[in-house]
């Protein structure tokens, strides 16, 4: 399930023994999945520590406080390498997979400068601009945000890197073990991140790319977002040149970098609150059959706002958010931070 499905189930059941007693009949009565049992967990924890990684709760102290003020936070993370990068300053560099030489060594020199600058560079170990950041960085520290578990090295021949970042810096995932990245994963990761640093640079993103995501992600999280400047000629450089025009900070190097960090901002989060069950009317165990099939009626792929999804449904913004639960717990639906719902692919 995603955080939001978890926190809703704390929020309606009280308390995590509840929760978990509830969980079969929920799934079964969305049609749905029967959910594994209680022993995969501690299966799981086994298999985390076997590897020589460790699994952090939201609620515990050592969790990263950047990510504490989301809405909601990932409710756990799975970390290996060296947490107290955790708590240093850190700068993302993201950017295209299929980078040009000259965006490369943009990327390597502004990451190892960031580096000795004392920042930790973050980002999500993809080919290209992500590689050659972490890369730049392994001596000065870096945090690798991996969109499957954590023991799941993706792209194959980040194999190398992957082990180097595992003893010098830090490899995160929000997802299981074991877990191979769907496309569903990466909005996630990306959330993870941008949450985990004080800005993002991107080098090279095409009108399409993912790394505008992170941008628009950034700016949820009130996150500085930098982009690099690229030839109009050159299409993997349309979508950065379009966050510049659109007020985005230009930079060249490390030094623009840091001066526009060095401007003090207020850290508050700006995307929406997801509903939570407010009346008991929205508990009632006796759901009508109608109403979550207007609600699984009204899901498409593509994900949109839940608030969307009650008034197509005419129901409650709350029940809908109830229906939901039920219906991610059963495989057919799924939440994302931000208040968005979308069918289970």
């Amino acid at each position: 399930m995603g955080p939001v499905t978890f926190f809703q189930l704390l929020s309606r059941f009280g308390n995590a023994r509840d929760a978990l007693t509830a969980l079969p009949s929920l799934s079964l009565r969305a049609g749905g999945r029967k959910l594994h049992p209680p022993g995969n967990i501690d299966e799981e924890m086994e298999q985390v520590h076997r590897y020589g990684a460790r699994i952090i709760c939201a609620c515990e102290p050592d969790f990263p406080t950047a990510l504490k003020p989301f809405s909601p936070p990932p409710p756990l993370i799975t970390v290996l390498g060296e947490t107290n990068l955790f708590e240093r300053r850190s700068v993302a560099i993201v950017g295209a997979r299929q980078a040009s030489a000259a965006g490369r060594k943009l990327a390597r020199d502004i990451a190892a400068d960031l580096s000795e600058a004392g920042f930790t560079i973050v980002s999500g170990l993809a080919r290209g601009i992500d590689g050659e950041a972490h890369a730049a960085s392994l001596s000065g520290g870096t945090i690798a945000v991996l969109g499957g578990g954590i023991d799941h090295i993706y792209p194959p021949q980040h194999q190398r890197l992957y082990a180097e970042i595992a003893a010098k810096g830090i490899l995160v995932s929000e997802s299981p073990f074991g877990h191979r990245a769907t496309a569903r994963d990466f909005p996630r990761r990306n959330r993870i991140i941008t949450g985990l640093a004080e800005g993002v640079i991107i080098i090279e993103a095409a009108e399409r790319s993912g790394s505008l995501i992170s941008a628009r992600t950034a700016l949820e999280q009130n996150r500085e977002v930098m982009a690099v400047p690229g030839s109009p000629l050159e299409p993997r450089c349309a979508g950065s040149n379009r966050l510049l025009r659109e007020g985005a900070t230009l930079i060249r190097n490390a030094e623009d970098v840091i001066e526009a960090l060095a401007i003090p901002q207020t850290r508050v989060m700006k995307a929406p609150t997801p509903p939570l069950f407010q009346t008991p009317q929205d508990l009632e165990p006796d759901i009508p059959e109608s109403q979550i099939e207007a609600v699984r009626h009204a899901l498409s792929p593509t994900p949109v706002l839940i608030e969307e999804l009650a008034k197509v449904a005419g129901i409650s913004l709350p029940r809908c958010a109830v229906i939901l639960v039920e219906l991610e717990l059963a495989g057919i639906a799924y939440t994302f931070p931000g208040g968005l719902a979308a069918l289970a692919i």
